[in-house]
């Protein structure tokens, strides 16, 4: 059994927690780890212990107007084929960005969850060509 000391933790504050958890148990492969009803949940994938607070938790107080940033924070899934991940998420209803940023380091895609926290779904390039030019 993984303990919350082995995980990286990631807050996210949404509006609806059952939503939240449908989306990435549905959506992502994460598992429900702990939930507090409409207040709080946490969702699991791997090393990742996601934790969605709603309006009633504590986690959703509003941020000091010091540290009040728009920010584009986001959690990183990184996918093995994106164009697949991208017409299953499609094909299961969900608003998916058609156009793919590719950069040095692989393609990805932004989707929103159901609050408008940003999921960047992430295929690395393959490993450079060792081969002398």
């Amino acid at each position: 059994m993984t303990t919350h000391e082995e995980l990286a933790s990631v807050r996210y504050i949404v509006d609806d927690v059952p939503a939240a958890v449908e989306f990435y148990t549905t959506h992502f492969g994460f598992t429900l780890g702990h939930s507090a009803g409409a207040a709080f949940a946490e969702v699991v994938r791997g090393p990742l212990r996601l934790l969605v607070s709603g309006p009633a938790s504590s986690g959703a107080r509003e941020t000091p107007a010091d540290l009040d940033s728009p920010g584009r924070n986001r959690i990183h899934l990184v996918v093995p084929d994106l164009r697949a991940e991208i017409d299953r998420l499609t094909a299961a209803g969900l608003d998916v960005p058609q156009d793919v940023v590719t950069g040095p380091g692989g393609q990805q895609v932004l989707v929103t969850d159901p609050a408008g926290n940003l999921v960047e779904l992430f295929q690395a390039s393959g490993p450079p060509d060792p081969s002398p030019l």
